[in-house]
């Protein structure tokens, strides 16, 4: 009598998003153990580097390296001594949301700016050869002095009141939006190019011989073709549009945002470092959550036009099944 050996089935694998947040989990982690090692070794020997006389580059006192877990708690603390006075968090967070709402409206503005030139660019090369060296050298103008000229200009009244108020913004934060879109526009521009440019030659000229316009060919050969490249330059120009918001409310003298934010705990880092470093942190989390947002409408983009595309396929070879069984009949008649 023989005993049926046991079936060893294969071991089941974590989902994806699962690994991706223990890996994120464990590099912060680490992070963090870093953070608090080098501030252990600073307070242990004076700010030196150990065995020897030689400084640390960072000081390790608290008003430059706060404790993690005082940055944190900080967060669950009120701003201040009033009596109604919000969470640090809980005002951060509205912040944020005025930022992300400026960031937005700029990331659109640029993004779609940055399209159309490329698509220009693409187009005629003599109008790229004309123009592409303004558009790098705009890039070359640091944006401290250009956010000034443009929240004047904004104040002034140079924004069309309908696109202000299309946007939910005022003058003001119409610019903040301007100067967000600045960032944005230069590697959508770049990128939609390449990708624009990208498709086949062969298949581009096939199209030209079945007498198909260039509009034809932008929205059903080129575009397509350029989305794994703007959707990269999408998420290189998110986190850009945050960082143009936040530089943009600086000079805009705006009472609300994580611009005023970072800049009225900046005024007393030193009595209080931990809600500058918190700031700090929100605001890298509004451009986490911002590049997470375009990843997901990526996802989603590219896995529809993947099933449009098998579902295509598929429709071929079931006419051509029909087909080649009309062809045999006929044979066979």
């Amino acid at each position: 009598m023989t005993v049926a050996a046991p079936i060893l089935l294969p071991p089941r694998r974590l989902p994806r998003w699962i690994i991706k947040s223990l890996v994120f989990g464990g590099i912060l982690f680490g992070l963090v153990l870093l953070w608090e090692a080098y501030k252990a070794i600073g307070e242990a020997t004076g700010g030196t580097i150990p065995f020897t006389d030689f400084g640390l580059p960072v000081r390790t006192d608290d008003t430059s390296m706060p404790h993690v877990a005082d940055i944190v708690s900080s967060l669950f603390r009120p701003v201040s001594t009033a009596r109604n006075a919000d969470l640090l968090v809980v005002l951060l967070l509205k912040n944020a949301l005025i930022t992300w709402h400026r960031a937005a409206v700029g990331f659109l503005l640029g993004s779609t700016a940055g399209f159309g030139l490329g698509a220009l660019f693409a187009r005629s090369r003599l109008v790229e050869r004309g123009l592409m060296p303004f558009v790098v050298a705009s890039q070359t103008i640091p944006l401290i002095a250009l956010a000034p000229m443009i929240v004047i200009w904004g104040g002034s009244g140079a924004w069309p009141p309908f696109l202000v108020n299309a946007f939910f913004l005022d003058n003001i934060g119409f610019s903040v939006a301007v100067i967000s879109a600045y960032l944005t526009f230069f590697p959508v521009t770049i990128n939609s190019l390449r990708g624009l440019r990208s498709p086949d030659p062969k298949a581009v000229e096939l199209m030209r011989s079945y007498a198909a316009s260039e509009t034809q060919i932008l929205t059903k050969l080129r575009i397509p073709a350029s989305l794994p490249y703007v959707f990269t330059a999408l998420k290189i120009s998110a986190t850009a549009s945050v960082i143009g918001a936040i530089i943009g409310e600086l000079p805009a003298g705006l009472g609300d945002g994580l611009g005023r934010s970072l800049l009225t705990f900046s005024y007393y880092y030193v009595s209080g470092p931990e809600k500058l470093y918190a700031s700090i942190i929100i605001s890298a989390l509004l451009g986490i959550v911002f590049v997470g947002l375009v990843t997901l409408a990526e996802k989603l983009v590219m896995e529809r036009g993947y099933r449009s595309r098998a579902d295509n396929d598929v429709g071929r070879a079931s006419q051509d099944a029909v087909e080649e069984l009309a062809a045999r009949i006929s044979l066979v008649q």
